[in-house]
């Protein structure tokens, strides 16, 4: 039975508030989150779709949180990797988020909800959104590229 994954260290923390500040991740940081996500993508439970998804968010302090996809019966009741790696950092006290990488079979981008989530802790900047198919290719885009004139209850919030 595998353990629980504790937040991971980016192999460059040092520089991981220099990387929040420009908004720019260097290829190496890249590499680590998709490694991150492919790795727990392997654990997703989708028995229905069949649709694996892997996600790893990096926060301003440079640990790494990791989510899968996990799948209901009753569909709309499925937690999506991206909200599950958001929820997990919030569960720890860590709300500044640097970028996310999702990887699919396929390179699809997160869904609706997801972006909403993500534009919500898009306060300080705007999140790095890393979009990867199982093949390893990637295109890096933005929360706000993902969500423009995404809602907020209270501007600036």
């Amino acid at each position: 039975m595998p353990t629980r994954n504790p937040p991971r260290k980016a192999k460059k923390a040092t520089t991981a508030k220099t990387r929040a500040k420009s908004a720019t991740l260097d290829p190496e940081t890249i590499q680590i989150l998709l490694s991150v996500a492919g790795q727990v993508r392997a654990l997703a439970y989708a028995p229905y779709s069949h649709y694996q998804v892997g996600a790893a968010l990096l926060t301003a302090n440079g640990e790494i949180f990791a989510g899968c996809n996990v799948e209901n019966a009753s569909f709309g009741m499925t937690q999506c990797a991206e909200r599950i790696a958001i929820g997990k950092a919030i569960s720890e006290g860590v709300r500044d988020f640097v970028a996310i990488a999702v990887i699919t079979e396929d390179g699809g981008t997160p869904c609706g909800a997801c972006r909403q989530i993500i534009h919500e802790f898009a306060t300080a900047r705007d999140i790095t959104v890393v979009v990867a198919d199982a093949r390893g290719r990637y295109r890096v885009t933005s929360s706000d590229a993902l969500l423009p004139g995404g809602f907020r209850l209270r501007d600036g919030e």
